[in-house]
């Protein structure tokens, strides 16, 4: 069960990061999509979308890591005297 539960966390901003690609991907070939008005928002909001979605995947297997000690020791956390 935890295997799937962290399975549905990771496939949200893994598709949202995703979307970001096509996004951005869409925008240099100029095809624009129907909220965006122009090619460049559409770019911006695709490389927000990227960045979050990387962003949070990485966050989590570094939380993970963290947990297991399985970091180098410049990524462990430092303990608060």
């Amino acid at each position: 069960m935890a295997r799937l539960a962290a399975f549905i966390v990771l496939l949200i901003p893994g598709l949202l990061a995703a979307g970001g690609i096509k996004f951005m991907r869409d925008s240099l070939y100029g095809i624009v999509f129907s909220p965006f008005i122009q090619s460049w928002i559409q770019f911006i909001v695709g490389l927000i979308m990227f960045t979050l979605g990387l962003g949070f995947f990485a966050g989590f297997l570094l939380h993970r890591d963290r947990k297991k000690g399985r970091v180098q020791e410049r990524f462990a956390k430092k303990e608060k005297p």
